[in-house]
């Protein structure tokens, strides 16, 4: 009797928690959002798709406005086509031009607009877009969109997220940049350093293996003549004691 009260309660606990699981994760992505393929690095270059879900049961999402930060501009967005889809890239001027490999960069990506395609109820579609050069002064960059239905309803995702607070009804797409893992270039010295490094090593050691190779062989050959000569004295004293085995049997 026990068992089956216990049973029933541990099932709905855990249906309980799967279903907490769906609803959560089901709210977090009916957000328009942005993910880094791979590893967004400060101060280096990333690919990222602002994905965006269909939240309408009766009309398709036709037109997608990402606004770009203009605390941190960025000097370079290129987007990938997507079938169906028109995109168009503003820019706009920069007040401080920006330094990129040694060049002055006085403009920067504003907007970036999708349209003329469409989203159905219950789908959802990725948009990629090649940025750059990441800022080396922030943890994350705050993205505003503009979600627009083929009814005319709009959804603007522009709110931005505040620390330790409760997550906003419209909140922006965020992406999270990781800490930059060093200058290459100085990565690659000390590489070539350690590799010289190695090799000297090496090339030492085949020296004073090839100034060993005499002594390697008088050892080797000394080893050789000891088994030999210890294999012919065993071979003699088995043939003795066969023949001393032999002799007592004719004698008795």
């Amino acid at each position: 009797m026990k068992t089956s009260r216990v049973l029933p309660r541990a099932s709905f606990a855990a249906a309980l928690a799967a279903g907490s699981v769906l609803v959560l994760s089901g709210t977090a992505f009916a957000h328009v959002s942005v993910q880094p393929v791979g590893e967004a690095a400060q101060g280096g270059y990333a690919t990222v798709n602002f994905r965006v879900p269909n939240e309408r049961d009766n009309a398709s999402t036709n037109k997608l406005e990402i606004s770009f930060p203009t605390e941190h501009p960025l000097s370079s967005a290129m987007p990938q086509d997507v079938p169906g889809w028109t995109v168009t890239v503003e820019k706009t001027k920069l007040d401080k031009p920006l330094s990129v490999h040694g060049k002055q960069i006085d403009e920067a990506v504003s907007k970036i607009t999708w349209s003329g395609g469409k989203i159905e109820p219950g789908k959802f579609q990725q948009f990629p877009v090649a940025l750059g050069k990441l800022p080396e002064n922030s943890d994350e960059l705050v993205f505003k969109a503009i979600q627009t239905y083929d009814n005319n309803e709009v959804v603007r995702w522009i709110e931005e997220p505040q620390e330790g607070g409760e997550e906003p009804q419209n909140p922006a797409p965020v992406l999270q940049l990781t800490p930059a893992k060093g200058d290459d270039h100085h990565g690659t010295a000390a590489k070539d350093s350690a590799k010289g490094s190695d090799s000297g090593k090496n090339a030492g050691a085949a020296k004073d293996g090839h100034a060993g190779d005499g002594h390697a062989e008088a050892s080797g050959g000394s080893d050789t003549t000891a088994r030999v000569l210890a294999v012919t004295g065993i071979v003699v004293g088995l043939a003795g004691v066969a023949f001393g085995v032999a002799s007592r049997r004719r004698t008795s």
